[in-house]
């Protein structure tokens, strides 16, 4: 999907900027939107990036002098929770963000912001109010114990010159993520609203934190979302807002429930019908397909209370323009 290049302007963030775990499609979308703004990419990962994350001396040297640093590493959670794969989810946030910590608090010129990946999951399934910065209560499981492990490995050394921000992100709606098996299932005739209902949980499951249990009816559990280049907009806004630290909520402030994202989403991609998908069917396909019911009927509802505050201005405020404009070639 075409990204649309940083507006220059005497007040436009400037400077070199790291970014870790730049081989998904916000990392390819946010290294490339940069670098049209005529800003100097270092990249950070496995292979393909200009940076590996066992050059310690290459990452410090990277980061000294850099005005943003970007943490977005970390497998993707769209998998099976087998135990390697808990470890893995785990290990590949945590430890990179370690990583970085390090080599930024050994730079001489360390950046003045570290703006790191974190994940709205981190929020208890919310199916009777919204969760903001403020209000929103931490829930529980092996979702949301990575997310915190995360997060405190961001904010666990004594970093005194730079700024972090642990961005709570929903769902990113773009070239990548969600939207192409959205789209898969809907011309299959199975882009219906996902129904959550009673399903077995083992004791395994359960002691590992995995177990979704039954929680939302009829396809009313909530759905955050972020278009792509509000993600990416939103990052330009808090480079450049010294006030912001901490946890920031980065989604859009009207969030939809299942079935209403859905129905939507058939409409742009001009699919008539869509029947709904009971739980059954869905773990049968998650197994199938090597992923996690949780992923779909967690009840996601979460409102970006301090960029909404701050005077940040949302580009697709509205799902259905979103959709249109991800899913446009």
């Amino acid at each position: 999907m075409p990204h649309a290049p940083l507006q220059r302007s005497a007040d436009a963030p400037q400077g070199r900027v790291v970014i870790t775990g730049a081989g998904g499609f916000m990392g390819r979308y946010l290294a490339d939107r940069y670098r049209d703004a005529g800003r100097d990419v270092i990249t950070v990962g496995r292979s393909g990036s200009n940076i590996s994350w066992n050059d310690a001396a290459a990452l410090r040297d990277a980061v000294d002098g850099a005005s943003l640093v970007v943490g977005l590493a970390g497998k993707s959670a769209n998998c099976r929770y087998t135990a390697a794969n808990r470890a893995e989810i785990m290990r590949s946030r945590v430890v990179t963000t370690q990583r970085l910590s390090r080599a930024i608090a050994s730079a001489a010129d360390p950046p003045p912001v570290w703006l790191n990946a974190s994940t709205a999951t981190i929020y208890r399934h919310a199916d009777d109010r919204p969760m903001t910065e403020a209000g929103g209560e931490i829930g529980s499981g092996f979702s949301v114990g990575v997310s915190q492990a995360w997060e405190a490995a961001l904010m666990r050394d004594a970093l005194p010159r730079t700024r972090r921000v642990a961005l709570r992100t929903a769902i990113v709606l773009g070239s990548g993520g969600v939207l192409p098996t959205i789209r898969a299932l809907a011309r299959l005739g199975m882009g219906g609203s996902q129904l959550d209902g009673r399903w077995p949980v083992t004791r395994a499951r359960r002691l590992a934190g995995t177990a979704h249990r039954f929680a939302a009816r009829g396809g009313s559990q909530m759905f955050s979302w972020i278009h792509i280049e509000d993600a990416a907009r939103a990052l330009d806004f808090l480079e450049q807002r010294p006030e912001l630290d901490g946890a920031v909520n980065l989604s859009a402030p009207n969030p939809v429930d299942n079935r209403t994202f859905l129905r939507t989403a058939r409409s742009v991609l001009g699919v008539a019908i869509g029947p709904p998908l009971p739980r059954w069917v869905q773990e049968v396909g998650a197994i199938a397909i090597r992923t996690e019911t949780e992923l779909v009927l967690k009840s996601r509802w979460v409102l970006p209370e301090r960029l909404g505050r701050s005077g940040f201005t949302f580009q697709y405020p509205e799902l259905e323009p979103a959709l249109r404009a991800a899913y446009r070639r």
